[in-house]
């Protein structure tokens, strides 16, 4: 479902567009089109041609691509990330997917409007490039981190990243499932869920379902720590 989204206090002044004047932004804030998604819908469809920036105001999504057998995770993005800069200037079609792991909202603008503003405004532009690198900076350490680890680290990891990056909270709903995760570490799916039974009896966390309560942390970030 679209919907015209509301400037009046929209995230993208302060986050994005800080060198952007008031007359471009407003411009901006009337193409702007707000998309929302229930759980599991897809969002960005690897393959298809790049026609918008999408910017996630609230949810949370998994980027990923596909092969016959089986999906890789690159990253999860939640409220504020801009979950179309690894596609947007390198090529014409997306080169991965974008599925909504929750139910999730999107701002999106015309990427020819984007590039016209990057051709007029080189402040603009230069913050841009900026963002990208640090998205891509971000998504090859955290791949890097995950590797160097052996597997109970990897599930510690995944768990903490959870618990601290997206909910901020001891006690959560695991938003992906055991195979997901698999996926996201490069393990198998049966050795994600005996991980995780093994720090269930270990009294490192409590499992209900998908709810996941991290009830020894200092434990957990040290099987983190040293993989």
């Amino acid at each position: 479902m679209a919907n015209t989204c509301n400037c009046d206090q929209c995230e993208l002044r302060s986050l994005f567009f800080n060198n952007v004047s008031k007359e471009e932004l407003d411009s901006l804030c009337t193409l702007k089109i707000e998309r929302t998604y229930p759980k599991g819908e897809l969002i960005v469809e690897e393959g298809n041609e790049i026609r918008e920036f999408n910017y996630l105001k609230s949810g949370l999504v998994k980027l990923y691509k596909s092969t016959d057998e089986r999906e890789q995770i690159i990253t999860i993005a939640k409220p504020f990330d801009f979950i179309s800069l690894l596609s947007i200037f390198s090529n014409n079609v997306y080169n991965y997917s974008v599925r909504a792991l929750e139910d999730s909202v999107t701002c999106n603008i015309s990427i020819t409007r984007i590039k016209d503003l990057i051709k007029t405004n080189g402040t603009f532009a230069l913050e841009l490039l900026e963002k990208m690198n640090r998205i891509a900076d971000s998504i090859i350490i955290e791949s890097l981190n995950i590797r160097r680890k052996h597997l109970r680290g990897r599930i510690a990891h995944v768990l903490l990243f959870f618990a601290g990056y997206i909910y901020n909270a001891p006690e959560f709903e695991l938003p992906i499932s055991r195979k997901e995760i698999a996926e996201y570490i490069g393990m198998t799916t049966e050795n994600v869920i005996r991980t995780l039974s093994e720090f269930r009896k270990d009294k490192i966390i409590k499992i209900n379902g998908k709810i996941i309560e991290i009830i020894n942390r200092d434990l957990l970030e040290r099987i983190s720590q040293l993989g």
